[in-house]
Order: C-alpha cells, then sequence, then structure tokens
C-alpha cells in the first residue's frame, strides 16, 4: 500500500482494540477491561498506541475503536452482509440491493473522509462452503428467488437434460422433473463419482460473484476514497469464491494459520490466491500464536496454532512475520488479538492466549520484543521481495534429504523443509493445488507430511456405508530403489459427524495405485 503522501506502508496491525469488556468480572470470569487498568478510555488508548508504536505496529485491524479515537490507521469491518441479510437468506430478492446500499451509506458514514480510514472489510468468515450452499438452497422453495436462480444454473449447467441432471445428483424421492426440484422443500444430494461437483462451484461462484458486486458497488458509493478488502476468507478459501472476489476488491483479506510452530508458513496458500486473482493484494487481516504456558490460564482449546512455551510462541511469531513479509503479494499482517480470552473462555467458548498483553495487562515481555524485532524488519523484507520476482517451483531433479524427525507430533518444525518439500502437486483442471507434501528419510524409512485444505459437507453428499475412496482426498507415492516403482496411495476420509466444527479425518495407508485402491475398495 501507499499512504497519501506516497509512502510505501506495510500495515502491521491488531485486531480487537476495543478496551475490552464492559466488567471486570462477569459470569464467574475475569475479563479484560479497560476500566482495571486506566482513569479514562482516553488514557488507555494513549498507553496501548504508546505500546503497539514501540512494538513495531502501525495500524488497527478488526473490531477496534473508532480511529479518529485510537488515531491509528484502521480498516473497518462493516458486517454489511450480515446486517443486510444477504448469507443465508434470499440474497437474489431485488430488495436486497436496496438494503445493501443503505446499509452501506448508514455503517460507512462515521468513517467517510477519516485520514485514519484505510478502507474496510464487508463481511468477517463468510467462509462460502460450496456444499452447505448448495444443499440449503436446494431446499428452499419456490417463492425464494434465489432457489430460482439455483434451479435455473442446474437447467443451464445440464443444458435441460434431466437425465444428465440426475446422473450427479440425487433429487428428493418424487421429484422427477425441474419444475417439481423447483417445488420440493427437501434437500438433493450429490451423487458419489460423478461430476456435480462442477455444478457446487459452479453455484458458489454465481452467489459470491452476487454478494462482490453488490458490496463492492455499495461501498464504494458511500465512500469512493476508501479501499475495499473482502470479507476476511477464514483461513480457507474457496477456489470458485476467490476467482468471484477478484475483479470487485482492491486486496483479499484471508485470516491465517501458521503451519508450524517455527513460523514456516505453506507456500501453497499463498501461490493458490496469485493464480485464482491474477496477483491481486493479500492483506492477512487475523493471525495468531498461542503457548500452553500463559499467566491469563487459557486452555487454547481447538486446532490453532499453540506451541508449549512463551519463548517458542516469541520465536515462531516473529519467523511467522518475517515469513509473510517475504511474500509480494501480501501488504500486512494483522495480529489477532491485544488481550488473551478470559480463563475458562468468551461467550462461544474459544479459550486461547492469543494476546500481547495478559488479562491483567501485562505484556508478554519475550514476545512484544520478538515481534517489535522483526516488525522494524518487515517493510524492508517486504520491500526486497516485492522488488524481485517470485522465484518459481519449478519442477526438478529431487534429492530426499536425511532427517531425523518425529512422525508422531503433528508438526513440521523439526523437518528440513525447503530442502523436502516436492515440486508442485498437480491439480485438477481448473483447480489450484491446495496442498503441497514434503519427504524425507531415516533408517526407519520413509516420511511424508502433507498440508492440504479439504472441505467435506456431510449433507451434500449421498452415500451408505464406507466413504468412496474415489471422491476423497488423497496423495499417490511411488518409490523405486531398483527392481522397479512400489505405489502406496494415502487417503484422507471425513468422518460422518457434525459433533466438531474440525473433525479429524482417518487417514487410510493402501499398498497400489490410487486407482488400484478405489477398485479394491
Amino acid at each position: 500500500m501507499v499512504t497519501p503522501c506516497g509512502e510505501r506502508f506495510f500495515s502491521l496491525g491488531v485486531n480487537v482494540l476495543d478496551g475490552g469488556y464492559a466488567e471486570r468480572e462477569k459470569n464467574g470470569k475475569v475479563w479484560y477491561s479497560w476500566k482495571a487498568f486506566a482513569p479514562s478510555l482516553v488514557d488507555w488508548t494513549s498507553e496501548t498506541r504508546r505500546r503497539l508504536s514501540s512494538w513495531g505496529f502501525n495500524s488497527a485491524g478488526g473490531w477496534a475503536l473508532p480511529p479518529e479515537t485510537l488515531e491509528l490507521p484502521t480498516i473497518v469491518n462493516l458486517e454489511l452482509g450480515r446486517r443486510a441479510k444477504f448469507h443465508w437468506f434470499d440474497p437474489f430478492d431485488p430488495a436486497t440491493v436496496a438494503r445493501m446500499n443503505s446499509l452501506a451509506r448508514e455503517l460507512v458514514a462515521p468513517y467517510r473522509g477519516s485520514p485514519y480510514r484505510i478502507g474496510y472489510f464487508s463481511d468477517n468468515e463468510v467462509g462460502w462452503w460450496a456444499g452447505a450452499l448448495f444443499v440449503f438452497y436446494s431446499a428452499k422453495p419456490a417463492t425464494s428467488f434465489t432457489k430460482q436462480r439455483w434451479v435455473e444454473l442446474l437447467r443451464q449447467h445440464y443444458a435441460n437434460d434431466w437425465t444428465r441432471f440426475t446422473a450427479d445428483f440425487l433429487p428428493p424421492v418424487g421429484v422427477d422433473s425441474w419444475e417439481a426440484l423447483l417445488a420440493t422443500t427437501e434437500r438433493t444430494r450429490m451423487k458419489p463419482g460423478g461430476a456435480g461437483i462442477h455444478a457446487v462451484r459452479e453455484w458458489t461462484g454465481i452467489v459470491a460473484e452476487h454478494y462482490y458486486s453488490l458490496a463492492e458497488r455499495a461501498i464504494r458509493a458511500a465512500d469512493p476514497e476508501a479501499l475495499y478488502f473482502g470479507d476476511r476468507l477464514p483461513i480457507y478459501y474457496d477456489p470458485a469464491a476467490v476467482r468471484a472476489m477478484a475483479p470487485h476488491v482492491d486486496a483479499i483479506a484471508t485470516n491465517y494459520n501458521v503451519d508450524s510452530g517455527d513460523g514456516w508458513v505453506a507456500d501453497y496458500f499463498f501461490d493458490g490466491l496469485r493464480k485464482l486473482s491474477g496477483g491481486k493484494p493479500v492483506l492477512i487481516s487475523e493471525w495468531f500464536f498461542a503457548a500452553r504456558e500463559n499467566r491469563t490460564g487459557n486452555r487454547n482449546n481447538g486446532h490453532l496454532m499453540t506451541v508449549a512455551t512463551q519463548n517458542e510462541r516469541a520465536v515462531g511469531a516473529a519467523a511467522a512475520t518475517l515469513n509473510f513479509a517475504a511474500i509480494p503479494e501480501v501488504i500486512g499482517a494483522h495480529w489477532f488479538q491485544y488481550y488473551d480470552h478470559p480463563k475458562g473462555g468468551r461467550g462461544d467458548g474459544e479459550d486461547y492466549d492469543f494476546g500481547l498483553v495478559d488479562i491483567d495487562d501485562q505484556p508478554y515481555q519475550r514476545l512484544t520484543a520478538d515481534l517489535a524485532t522483526a516488525n522494524r524488519r518487515a517493510p524492508e523484507v517486504h520491500a526486497a521481495a516485492a522488488a524481485s520476482e517470485m522465484p518459481a517451483r519449478a519442477a526438478k531433479t529431487f534429492v530426499l534429504p536425511h532427517a531425523a524427525i518425529s512422525i508422531d507430533d503433528k508438526s513440521l518444525a523439526d523437518w528440513p523443509k525447503p530442502s523436502s518439500l516436492l515440486p508442485r502437486l498437480a491439480a485438477s483442471p481448473g483447480a489450484v493445488e491446495f496442498g503441497e507434501a514434503y519427504l524425507s528419510w531415516s533408517d526407519r524409512g520413509i516420511a511424508l507430511a502433507a498440508i492440504g485444505q479439504d472441505y467435506f459437507d456431510i449433507d451434500l453428499f449421498a452415500y451408505d456405508g464406507a466413504f468412496p475412496l474415489i471422491d476423497s482426498y488423497r496423495v499417490e507415492l511411488g518409490i523405486d530403489i531398483g527392481g522397479g516403482p512400489r505405489r502406496f496411495t494415502m487417503f484422507f476420509i471425513p468422518p460422518r459427524t457434525k459433533l466438531h466444527d474440525y473433525p479429524e479425518m482417518t487417514v487410510r495407508l493402501c499398498a497400489g495405485s490410487a486407482e488400484e485402491a478405489i477398485t479394491r475398495g
């Protein structure tokens, strides 16, 4: 980014600069509240701004006090689509346009013209969960404008051929025509082994395009000089949605879960955004590091980046800062969040040591010191990266590195990552390689690590019994030590459950190629 004075600006921001909660103690928990630490909000803001500057931060991200209060460059989260009832309502209802425009004017009004206002997020973590989006609107009544658009898409996609449609999808019992499909309020599901996913992806692109075009027009009309950063993708992105987004935003905001406790950032994630968007700038709107050793007593009760000690946290976070800065398209990274969650968790149960300060407003000194050093280096690192072309990871002879690693800790921290990273994976036509793999060897044998993303919606897929291997995420490996190659395939099988937001997949290792394993079942 560039300031109004023409200077380069790499946004090193912090989320949740809001002063905390109204009450220090509530519902048996102790919450962060400025009232416990300062005689006034003005005093708290002044001290917080001084701290952030000393730690190398230069801006505010989501959920911050007004920019005029903080006196920091700020990107404001409007929650425009949520407030306008775009998502999971009837977005193709013509009345949606008027609601988006009216709300944008109202929400932007306090910030328009402010010298501290960088721009806006239209929403937070919409997600664009393709399977859920498809199934949800399949069960809407015929009066829904969005259901009508859904049926229109399917008729176009299958050239009005009902037989072709039912080869890929299982409509509800008794539904035997396009008219009946529009009328039903029961779910249509996808059959295994077919090509229905292409229609699902097309539907995601249509809905996402509608959202981003409406949000862009509404925000630019309300504040023409501000930047539009999209909707803060939730550490996962749907390729169809990113393609739809790219023409409408100034930069793509995405949240990010660092891939390894040493601060390693997997290349596939940002390379995919680069390919899907044509090289649009990227803002990391939320990233974090937690430690099991913390003064607040946070349990760190989920899948987000957590290490053992505050020293590890500091080293990993500082390394991640510089790794982000070394990606040419990245124009900033916003830390989540200023203070720890309360012991026992916030209202939704999330309970993490994410803070730069603990629940008593005491800084984590090793963390803030290491981040201060990294933050001051980051603009220089980014300028150097932007001035040089991103090196292509071309296919070449791969020399398997020797490494004594632990394969049980679910971490890449002890892997020789640059040397063990395999050449790019092959993506299916129209897709991007949404993952990467690492190989090393030791006296124990060959070690394989994979980082990737897959999304499975239990309501979309119609199957009985075991999950069909043909539709699973998989890694196929061939090893030849003389005498011909031996092939193995690792399948990642999603569980048939809704008990957890992020249920672990089952890993199934099969001898032979993927085709052979699928044939055997």
